[in-house]
C-alpha cells in the first residue's frame, strides 16, 4: 500500500458546498506509520471549522475484497470519512435542496486523506485494495423518524466514472433499487424555529423568512419554553437554528412579585432550556437582548464589550439570559433598543393622541434610537446567511440619537399635527405619583453599532424608517 508521508494539515474545497477534503500528516518508519486522524486542537488552530461539528459515533466498515461498492446514501447528519487501511474511490453527490443539487465530486482516499461530508450530501465508495477499513465519525444517531435520501449508483445524470464497472462488482439489492436523480426527493434544509412568533418581532420574522416547510413559527401556546418536557418536544437534531423572539417585556410589572416570577421564567428559565438544547444538538441560537442590560450612566454609546449593569428586574433577567446564551458554541446575541413593530407601541400611541386632540407630556431626558423590527429581522437573516462569527451584535436604527420627546414631536409633525402640542418632562417628574411600582430606566440607551455594520449587517436609518412606518396604511 502506498501512503503519502509528510503532508501538512490542510483543507481543499470541492465543487459541492461544505464538502472539503483534508490532507493529514502521516509519519512512518520501519515499524509502520502513525497519524492523528482527528485532532481538534490542531484543526482549530489551522482555521478548519470541522472540529466543532460534534461527533457522537465512530463507525468502521471493513471490506475484504477489491471492488466492494456501497452507497449512494445521504443522511440528515454530517460525516467525517477517512481510511484506516487500504484505499478507496469515493463519490459524493449533492442531494440537498438548492442550486447545487446533483453536483458530483470524486476522489481517492488513502490514510493520508479524509473528507468532511455535510448533511444531505450522498456518500458512496468503491474499494481499490483488499482489506480496506473505511471509518467515519457522525454527529447524530440513526433514527426511524429522520429523513434519508438515496441515489442509484448507476445514475446517468451523475455519470460517476467507477474504476471497476458496476456490473462486475457486488452491490446490495437496496442500492440497485435506489431512484435516479430525476426521481430523488431532495434533502430539505435543517429547520429554523422562531419562538414568540406572534409578537412584534415574530411578525417581522415571518415577513423576512416567509413560509417554507423547514421554517416553524411557534407561539407560547404552541411551544411552552418553560415546560419540563421541552427537551423531547421536538426532534431537535432536525433543527439548525432557533431564533428566540419570545420575551417578557413588561418592565414595570416586572417589579411586582408576580411579574418578577414571570420575567425570570420567560427571560431566564426558558432561555436556559434553549441554550441547553442548542448546545446538545449543535443548533445556532439567536437571542434578542436589550439596552436595559446597562444602567445608562455611560458618557457615550455602549459597545458590545461594555460590562452589563442592569438597574431593574427586567434588565437583570435580560442580562442573565445573555450570559446563558453566550455559553452556546454557535450563538448570536442582538442587543437593541426602543423597538417598534406591528402592534401597540410608542409611535402608534403618539399618532393616536395627535389624532384625538390630546397633548401629551413626554420624557425628554432619555436618549437613544428607535429600532424597527423589520431591521432586526433583516439583521438576523444577514448573520445567519453569512455565518458571521458568533457573539454580541448591537442592532439599532441609525442616525443621530434623540429623545422620546423629540420622537413624539416628529410623529405629530409627520401626521400633520402641530409638534408644539408635545411638552417635555423629566423621567422623575413623569412618574411622580404613579400608581404601582415603576422600573428604573437607563437614561442613555445609545448602542454603538459600527462593528455590526462593519460585519456587513444592514441597519436602517431610524428617521427614514419612522416616516415609512407612519405612511403605511
Amino acid at each position: 500500500m502506498s501512503i503519502e508521508f509528510g503532508k501538512s494539515l490542510s483543507v481543499r474545497e470541492t465543487p459541492i458546498p461544505g464538502l472539503v477534503v483534508l490532507d493529514l500528516p502521516v509519519h512512518g518508519d520501519a515499524r509502520g506509520w502513525f497519524k492523528e486522524n482527528w485532532q481538534r486542537e490542531k484543526m482549530t488552530a489551522a482555521g478548519i471549522e470541522l472540529p466543532d461539528f460534534g461527533p457522537v459515533q465512530n463507525n468502521i466498515s471493513f471490506n475484504d475484497a477489491v471492488g466492494t461498492t456501497r452507497g449512494i446514501h445521504a443522511e440528515p447528519w454530517d460525516k467525517y470519512v477517512s481510511v484506516a487501511t487500504g484505499r478507496i474511490f469515493g463519490a459524493w453527490v449533492d442531494l440537498r435542496e438548492g442550486d447545487s443539487f446533483g453536483a458530483v465530486f470524486t476522489t481517492e482516499l488513502d490514510p493520508s486523506t479524509a473528507i468532511f461530508v455535510p448533511r444531505g450530501v450522498g456518500n458512496s465508495y468503491q474499494t481499490l485494495e483488499p482489506d480496506t477499513a473505511y471509518t467515519y465519525l457522525v454527529n447524530d444517531h440513526w433514527s426511524p423518524d429522520a429523513t434519508y435520501t438515496f441515489l442509484n449508483l448507476a445514475d446517468e445524470t451523475a455519470a460517476i466514472a467507477w474504476p471497476i464497472p458496476l456490473d462486475e462488482v457486488e452491490i446490495s439489492a437496496k442500492d440497485i433499487q435506489h431512484p435516479r436523480l430525476v426521481d430523488v426527493v431532495p434533502m430539505p434544509p435543517q429547520k429554523i424555529l422562531v419562538t414568540g412568533a406572534n409578537g412584534q418581532l415574530g411578525l417581522a420574522l415571518r415577513a423576512e423568512f416567509g413560509d417554507h416547510p423547514w421554517i416553524e413559527y411557534a407561539s407560547r401556546t404552541e411551544l411552552d419554553l418553560t415546560s419540563p418536557e421541552l427537551d423531547t418536544a421536538r426532534r431537535w437534531r432536525d433543527y439548525g437554528t432557533i431564533i428566540n423572539a419570545a420575551a417578557y417585556t413588561k418592565v414595570d410589572v416586572a417589579e411586582t412579585p408576580e411579574g418578577r416570577t414571570e420575567a425570570w421564567a420567560a427571560n431566564v428559565t426558558a432561555v436556559a432550556a434553549l441554550a441547553r438544547i442548542a448546545t446538545a444538538n449543535g443548533i445556532t441560537l439567536v437571542h434578542v437582548s436589550s439596552d436595559y442590560v446597562f444602567d445608562g450612566t455611560k458618557d457615550g454609546a455602549y459597545s458590545t464589550d461594555d460590562v452589563v449593569s442592569p438597574l431593574g428586574v427586567y434588565g437583570q433577567t435580560k442580562a442573565a439570559g445573555d450570559a446563558l446564551v453566550s455559553a452556546v458554541p454557535r450563538h448570536y446575541i442582538l442587543r437593541t433598543s426602543w423597538v417598534i413593530g406591528e402592534g401597540n407601541n410608542f409611535v402608534r400611541t403618539m399618532a393616536s393622541l395627535a389624532e384625538r386632540g390630546i397633548d401629551p407630556r413626554v420624557v425628554d431626558d432619555q436618549v437613544g434610537r428607535l429600532t424597527f423590527t423589520v431591521d432586526i429581522a433583516a439583521a438576523i437573516r444577514a448573520l445567519l446567511d453569512t455565518r458571521a462569527p458568533a457573539g454580541v451584535y448591537n442592532v439599532t436604527g441609525q442616525g443621530e440619537p434623540t429623545t422620546w420627546f423629540d420622537i413624539a414631536r416628529r410623529v405629530f409633525e409627520l401626521t400633520g399635527h402641530d409638534p408644539a402640542r408635545v411638552s417635555g418632562v423629566s423621567t422623575d417628574e413623569y412618574f411622580a405619583g404613579a400608581q404601582g411600582p415603576v422600573a428604573p430606566r437607563p437614561l442613555n440607551s445609545v448602542l454603538d453599532a459600527r462593528a455590526t455594520e462593519a460585519a456587513g449587517v444592514p441597519l436602517g436609518d431610524a428617521g427614514v424608517r419612522l416616516r415609512e412606518y407612519l405612511e403605511r396604511p
